[in-house]
């Protein structure tokens, strides 16, 4: 896994994901290939072998209990508001990891306050983030991948990471096994044989006399068994037969060598010969095929020209009739425009008749109800009740009036009576 990581430098990532945005200070847009749709993919495989070099598994999933994401989980949707959680989440823990303080969003939390949040961290690290927040709302595509990818690249810049070159492990090349056979007799063998042969005949001392010792020995052999192979007692059918039977096995083989540059060289001759071979071929079919469509073509342009002047007037008629139908259709929208105010202009008249009809109703509603002048009937009753109530309070006050002037009378008359009657009178008493 890290060897695998470790192929793509920092540096090399950001210069493609700014040359398929064309983001940048002061730099020019770049067209998008026809590639730069399938970039965030790349990206985003690229971002999770980051994490786990960051140990994202044990210090985040594991604590939080959350599931491993795939590694196009950002890249295409699937759930926006789990994905967003997801995004919000690793974004506070890649944060943390670059030693800022970032706290860890919440599943109620404002996402726009969020996201503002994040890109003022992003720039801050001298990122360029000239996009509409409202791209990282749905938690999934291009630009959430490049906003997770830079914090996992200035994460990893802070623990101290580097990129090391890649090292590829050498490959032994398979040697072809051929079984060996003691009645196989091959060409290389043969050379080992002869190779041994000589560095045992160069290593060994030559003795004279034990070489004439022996060429005495060979020629006295040698005159013996000519005197014994004078006569062959071997029968020539077994003989032909034993040959046939070891014929097959007497047969020298020489191994190809796969990246021998001659066997190369042939293969590009016999490649070479059957392509002039087919090109010959087909270059006859391509010829007539070629011709076949010219002489079509030609068929269609004149057949073409010959249908144009034919319905030239028709077209002409057809001109004519659409410029007709294009004034009828004017007229009729400046004619519909004069019913649509009519019909406006009738709704209000419609609305105050309904009004006036309203007020009548009420009005001789009112002048044929005799419910006021019950009113007022009970009025005057009620009027004249309290009227004759006022006319005995009155009396009650008179006749009390009247009583208190009597007994003031009286009270005065009695104190002048008084007032006349002789000492004697008073002593008599």
């Amino acid at each position: 896994m890290a060897a695998a990581a470790a192929v793509i430098p920092p540096s090399g990532l950001d210069d493609g994901v700014s040359r398929a945005r064309g983001e940048g200070a002061g730099e020019a847009v770049v067209e998008r290939g026809p590639g730069a749709a399938y970039h965030m993919f790349v990206v985003m495989e690229d971002l999770v072998e980051k994490l786990k070099l960051l140990r994202y598994e044990e210090e985040l999933l594991r604590k939080s209990n959350l599931k491993p994401p795939s590694r196009h989980y950002f890249a295409l949707p699937t759930n926006p508001g789990e994905q967003f959680y997801m995004f919000c989440t690793l974004a506070a823990w890649l944060i943390n990891k670059t030693g800022r303080a970032f706290e860890q969003p919440q599943e109620y939390d404002d996402p726009n306050a969020t996201i503002s949040n994040i890109l003022s961290e992003l720039r801050s690290f001298g990122r360029t983030a000239d996009f509409p927040p409202s791209k990282l709302k749905s938690g999934y595509g291009e630009q959430v991948c490049y906003v997770l990818d830079c914090l996992a690249e200035e994460a990893l810049k802070y623990i101290g990471f580097t990129w090391k070159r890649p090292s590829y492990p050498v490959e032994e090349l398979e040697e072809e096994t051929v079984p060996e056979d003691d009645a196989e007799l091959t060409l290389s063998k043969v050379d080992e044989e002869f190779v041994e042969e000589e560095t045992d005949n160069e290593e060994n001392f030559i003795d004279l006399n034990v070489l004439k010792a022996q060429t005495y020995r060979l020629d006295t052999n040698e005159s013996a068994k000519q005197e014994d192979i004078l006569e062959s007692t071997t029968d020539a059918a077994e003989w032909s037969l034993e040959v046939e039977r070891v014929l097959p096995q007497l047969k020298v083989t020489i191994r190809t060598d796969n990246k021998d540059w001659r066997i190369h060289v042939d293969q590009m001759h016999q490649h070479k010969s059957g392509i002039e071979s087919a090109l010959k071929e087909t270059k006859g079919f391509l010829d007539k095929l070629h011709n076949e469509i010219s002489r079509t073509l030609e068929k269609i342009g004149s057949r073409e020209k010959y249908i144009n002047n034919q319905l030239e007037h028709l077209v002409q008629e057809y001109r004519g009739a659409q410029a007709q139908l294009s004034e009828a259709r004017e007229r009729y929208q400046q004619g519909n425009g004069g019913v649509t105010e009519r019909t406006r202009l009738l709704s209000e008249v419609t609305e105050e008749l309904e009004k006036v009809k309203q007020e009548m109703e009420e009005k001789g509603s009112s002048m044929t109800d005799g419910t006021p002048l019950v009113k007022i009937k009970q009025s005057l009753t009620k009027l004249k009740q309290e009227t004759v109530q006022m006319d005995i309070r009155i009396g009650v006050v008179e006749h009390t009036l009247l009583q208190s002037k009597l007994k003031e009378k009286c009270n005065m008359t009695r104190d002048m009576h008084a007032a006349v009657t002789p000492e004697s009178a008073i002593g008599f008493y």
